[in-house]
């Protein structure tokens, strides 16, 4: 599998293009700076624009991307809401964005989707939003804002919940494997087994 991590944005959000050999593409949360992710896409024929959750870092970019590849939008439904208001998210920092393109589907916990050869598979994970997810695929796991190296996502805005989280990253992640690499939303790559023994949230 090609994956290629592009930070997009003043958030320095991570946006993740994974691609079969013959070209068929997944970007994962285009959060911003569409120019650049598209760049990073030429020759692919991208199927699917899957976001991790639905805070403006992660979708900001969606609507461009869409516009360019034809792919399908897909979040979980209960992030609708902020995706939904996205134009007020970012008033909240003092920008304007425009209307968010219109979703094309929802997922749900254990959905997969195909590209190529290779299967991404929906795990819900909430807390940081009511909508969370992470995509396992093999010895890697997109975590999106869930799990970071030695952190995780913040639990004090719209539809957090520190207990959930924590729940979530028992349940859903840290039993994948120690050796698979996580990909987070911001920041470096980890592993399981990593923050399995060094993350203070998890001890």
């Amino acid at each position: 599998m090609i994956h290629e991590r592009v930070v997009v944005g003043a958030f320095q959000c991570n946006c993740h293009i994974l691609a079969d050999d013959d070209g068929e593409a997944v970007i994962v949360d285009p959060g911003d700076d569409a120019e650049a992710v598209l760049q990073a896409t030429k020759g692919l024929r991208v199927r699917y624009l899957l976001h991790t959750h639905c805070h403006l870092d992660h979708i900001s970019g969606t609507r461009e991307v869409k516009e360019a590849t034809g792919a399908q939008i897909v979040i979980h439904e209960d992030d609708r809401p902020l995706y939904d208001k996205l134009p007020g998210q970012a008033k909240m920092f003092g920008w304007e964005v425009g209307e968010p393109a219109p979703i094309d589907a929802t997922f749900a916990d254990g959905d997969v989707f195909r590209f190529g050869r290779h299967e991404l598979r929906v795990l819900h994970t909430p807390g940081h939003t009511p909508g969370s997810c992470s995509f396992h695929l093999g010895n890697a796991l997109f975590s999106g804002d869930t799990l970071f190296r030695r952190s995780i996502g913040r639990t004090d805005l719209w539809g957090g919940n520190f207990e959930q989280e924590i729940a979530s990253i028992r349940s859903k992640i840290l039993g994948l494997g120690p050796e698979v690499v996580v990909h987070p939303g911001h920041g470096p790559d980890t592993r399981v087994s990593e923050e399995k023994e060094k993350n203070p949230f998890l001890r």
